[in-house]
């Protein structure tokens, strides 16, 4: 009876809940505890946001801001700090409100950095650009002054393939030749540089200059029946012989040996393309820093990728990077990313990224180019374009009028002359579209830059704060 007794009397001392009102309610939510958001999970802080009202995009830091987060955790809150010394807490430590501060004015600096572009503040944007690559071209200098031994031989080259180049006699011609050789290689390395820097904004030179090249060359020796095209003027022209060599039949084979050299270069290029992002990362990981692009936080497909190309990287090493250059992989730009943080040695990284670019996934583009642009192939799409309602034979009509111009070209001479105005409009669209793609990257190269600048400056504002 006497424990019975005592345990009505406990039960009749508990305070009752009091019902809260719908206006209550939202003041509890509008009152959430800066412990109480950071506990969060994303989804939940993504709920939440919905119930305020608020974009429920972006990630976790962007989330918070829009919450309030970073005002709560430095704004003293009296029944915070009552709460706290109720249940025997300590007050927030100065250091806790600093490290906030801190996070808060990262967060402000990236978001600033984000609206960085040229139209929305186009003169800013330009300023930052410019000392951006003034800053850039300055530390490559000094690194290549500290190599002086890689810098006198480059030197003395450039000044010795000039002189030779300008000085008359018998060796002109093989100046020239090599001259024009160098930069016909250098030309495709440029454009597979293009390509892959920029952590996703390249230039898509394959499909603006490389694959069309291809299948040019392909389409000119099903016309011509060989390959052993004059030199000069290939492969600045293709012109078909006056008669075919039997060692330069028309294969697969014998077409990706034709194009080999310039492919490989493109892909050489292209692997030069993914040492930004590896150094960049490494210079961050032996500094102390983090790198952004490795947050795991995305719960979404790409984020999930991310992940995945991460961790195949880290845990297999050089076969895992080999893997992912060998394939066509937009998020390839992290596995150089995750190299440099996670301190992959240099020749490991460019070696894999070397063979699986120039060699594995450049065979297999050129492959595919080849045999889509077979002959055959080629008339049966034309045919296939033919048969689209409405707009099939006005696409057709150009199209081969576009085919003609260009066979009658192959087969060109003195005697002939080649109409300028056949095949304009396709060729016209054509060049609007590669021009137009030309400016989209260097328009992502200048906003780029011009962030990179911010964030540099704001680096150096906290640096000060603290």
């Amino acid at each position: 009876m006497a424990g019975t007794r005592r345990a009505r009397n406990q039960v009749n001392s508990l305070p009752m809940p009091r019902q809260n009102s719908v206006s209550d309610n939202g003041r509890a939510r509008q009152g959430l505890s800066s412990e109480a958001l950071a506990a969060m999970t994303k989804e939940q802080l993504r709920a939440e946001c919905r119930k305020r009202g608020q974009r429920a995009t972006g990630n976790k830091n962007e989330l918070l801001a829009r919450l309030g987060y970073y005002k709560l955790a430095v704004t003293p809150q009296p029944q915070d700090s009552e709460q706290r010394m109720r249940n025997g807490l300590h007050a927030p430590h100065p250091k806790e409100i600093r490290l906030s501060l801190n996070d808060r004015t990262k967060t402000n600096s990236s978001m600033e950095a984000d609206s960085l572009v040229l139209w929305r503040r186009p003169l800013i944007t330009l300023e930052y650009f410019f000392r951006e690559l003034f800053i850039l071209i300055n530390t490559g200098l000094q690194r290549l002054i500290a190599y002086r031994v890689l810098a006198l031989t480059i030197a003395v080259a450039i000044i010795g393939t000039a002189i030779s180049y300008y000085i008359s006699g018998p060796h002109q011609q093989y100046v020239h030749l090599v001259v024009a050789t160098l930069a016909w290689w250098g030309w495709w390395v440029v454009l597979g540089v293009c390509s892959s820097v920029g952590l996703g904004t390249g230039l898509h030179t394959f499909l603006l200059y490389l694959g069309p090249h291809i299948a040019r060359v392909t389409l000119a020796a099903y016309e011509c029946g060989g390959l052993n095209f004059p030199e000069p003027p290939y492969p600045n022209d293709i012109i078909c012989p006056a008669e075919v060599d039997p060692n330069y039949a028309v294969s697969i084979w014998n077409i990706m040996a034709k194009v080999r050299v310039e492919s490989m270069m493109w892909g050489i290029g292209t692997a030069l393309g993914e040492l930004p992002p590896y150094f960049m990362a490494r210079a961050a990981r032996l500094s102390g820093a983090g790198v952004a692009e490795l947050n795991t936080d995305d719960d979404s497909r790409t984020g999930r990728a991310k992940i995945m190309v991460q961790k195949l990287v880290q845990r297999v090493g050089f076969a895992g990077i080999l893997a992912c250059a060998s394939v066509p992989n937009p998020l390839f730009d992290l596995a150089g990313l995750t190299c440099g943080h996670f301190l992959v040695p240099f020749w490991t990284f460019f070696g894999a990224t070397v063979i699986g670019k120039a060699v594995i996934k450049m065979h297999l583009q050129k492959m595919f180019v080849i045999i889509a642009f077979n002959e055959t192939l080629v008339g049966q799409a034309l045919s296939w374009v033919e048969k689209i309602p409405y707009i099939g034979p006005k696409l057709e009509a150009p199209l081969l009028e576009f085919l003609r111009n260009q066979k009658a070209r192959l087969h060109k001479n003195d005697s002939t002359q080649i109409p300028e105005n056949q095949g304009s409009v396709l060729s016209n669209i054509l060049e609007k579209f590669v021009l137009a793609m030309v400016v989209y990257f260097i328009v992502s190269i200048v906003n780029a830059l011009a962030q990179n600048y911010s964030k540099r400056v704001g680096k150096k504002k906290s640096k000060k704060r603290e």
